[in-house]
């Protein structure tokens, strides 16, 4: 992307990312991190219940269909939401790496507008690691997987063990999380990534 910032560009020292042994298949459905995440879980009237599918390589795609309850402008999704949707799908490509990770950075570049009731066609994909940095870029499409570009996001994202959330979340929901065996079986796993 022109006028990318410094921070989102890899080191010459960074490596390319590598697909988990442990990841996914391509095509398959990818589950909620959180029932009552914003942009990928169920639990949120107006969330975004993106639904996002292992892609090739160290890649995910996803599609999110705006509604009503997303615009801003009068028929339009709003930008944030926009901009929702591509970390959302970002932060999905832990699946791949099998690692746990947090936005540290995200730019978006809004291209055209999206209209209420529109299906956006998200891609994202990994494109370097240098330690704890994750480096990725994201778009997302009208009409198609190869419909014009309305979206695309450079985001640096920041690997975190799981103690992250715990330390920092908010009790009552740290403990429901804790209590749901899914969410305790995700967890685990991506533990085992050392």
């Amino acid at each position: 992307m022109s006028g990318t910032s410094s921070v989102l560009n890899p080191p010459a020292d960074a490596v390319a990312p590598v697909r988990h042994p442990d990841a996914p298949a391509p095509g398959e459905l990818l589950g909620t991190h959180y029932e009552h995440c914003f942009g990928c879980g169920g639990g949120q009237e107006h969330g975004l219940h993106l639904a996002a599918r292992a892609g090739e390589g160290v890649s995910v795609t996803a599609e999110f269909t705006v509604r009503a309850a997303h615009q801003g402008a009068p028929g339009l999704a709003h930008g944030g939401i926009l901009a929702t949707a591509l970390d959302e799908t970002l932060g999905s490509l832990h699946w791949v790496l099998r690692t746990i990770a947090v936005t540290g950075r995200l730019e978006t570049d809004f291209l055209l507008p999206v209209p209420v009731d529109t299906v956006l066609y998200l891609e994202a994909e990994v494109t370097a690691v240098h330690g704890r940095k994750i480096y990725c870029t994201a778009t997302g499409r009208l009409g198609g997987p190869d419909g014009d570009v309305a979206v695309r996001a450079d985001a640096l994202f920041i690997e975190v063990k799981v103690d992250h959330f715990i330390d920092n979340g908010r009790p009552e929901e740290i403990r429901a999380a804790m209590e749901d065996p899914d969410q305790v079986r995700r967890a685990r796993a991506f533990e085992v990534n050392p």
